[in-house]
């Protein structure tokens, strides 16, 4: 599990490297210390069908094996269009497009410092 923030940046990094990779839309990352008492960092991407979304999942989860990060859980019910990979430090949560204007979970973390995706992919 990341010690450091900078561990954590770093898997922050490489999870959304592995979005980029698959194809993830509107991928937006948000750093969520001192605001939330179970995670740091949030991402959050849409899929454009569900084998995507089921493609993204298991990038996320390729990323947290090879990182030897232990996953807090993975949450979704299938069909919901909405599903959400826990990594402790960093949730990554991943949509359908009609979820994802739904809920609109960036709304509820307004206050959040926005990272710039595209730094983080050049620094990876």
């Amino acid at each position: 599990m990341p010690t450091t923030e900078a561990d954590s940046r770093h898997l922050l990094q490489r999870c959304c490297q592995a979005l980029d990779d698959k194809k993830a839309v509107e991928m937006r990352a948000l750093d969520v210390t001192g605001q939330s008492s179970i995670t740091n960092y949030l991402v959050i991407a849409t899929a454009t069908s569900t084998p995507h979304l089921k493609a993204l999942r298991k990038a996320i989860e390729d990323v947290l094996k090879d990182e030897h990060v232990p996953k807090a859980g993975v949450e979704f019910s299938h069909d919901s269009g909405w599903l959400v990979v826990d990594a402790f430090e960093i949730m990554v949560h991943l949509f359908m497009p009609e979820q994802r204007d739904l809920f609109r979970l960036e709304s509820l973390w307004k206050d959040a410092r926005e990272l710039d995706v595209q730094e983080l992919l050049a620094a990876h």
